[in-house]
């Protein structure tokens, strides 16, 4: 796995409203483990919402998504718009409610909601290329994918 890049598809920095802190540093972790090389990336967009991760209350903050996952990433990130699926051999994306929130609209939307032109792209692409693409989502606080199984790109 030595010469192996696995991109990581963070959605912020937090578990409300961004990617949840401990499935991305355990993601990072083991990547580095197994001797593959973490590639961080994130949108560079403005958060759907910001929760205050103390009250879980919504806040009227403004907070961008790359910069904030980039808390995680330890400032090592790339704007997702500068990735492709050549650069990568494959795919994760930490859980939490920013995937449903900033990376998609299915927090909003629902099934109906529209997935992030950047993201979409690159899963289509990781897809065609028949990379690998996972995604880690831990059991507590409850969480829901947010590509329903039939999902419209």
């Amino acid at each position: 796995m030595a010469d192996k890049k696995v991109g990581v598809l963070l959605s912020g920095c937090g578990v409300f409203d961004g990617a949840e802190i401990h499935e991305a540093v355990l993601t990072l972790l083991y990547i580095d483990q197994l001797g593959a090389e973490a590639v961080c990336m994130a949108p560079n967009i403005n958060q759907a919402q910001v929760i205050n991760h103390l009250t879980q209350a919504e806040t009227d903050e403004t907070r961008n998504v790359l910069v904030e996952s980039a808390r995680i990433a330890r400032g090592e990130i790339q704007n997702l718009a500068e990735v492709t699926a050549d650069q990568i051999d494959a795919l994760i994306l930490p859980g939490g409610f920013g995937a449903a929130k900033n990376l998609s609209e299915f927090a909003f939307k629902g099934p109906q909601g529209a997935v992030n032109g950047q993201v979409k792209d690159l899963l289509l692409a990781m897809l065609a290329a028949g990379k690998p693409v996972g995604a880690c989502a831990s059991p507590r606080p409850p969480w829901v994918w947010p590509f329903p199984r039939k999902a419209r790109f």
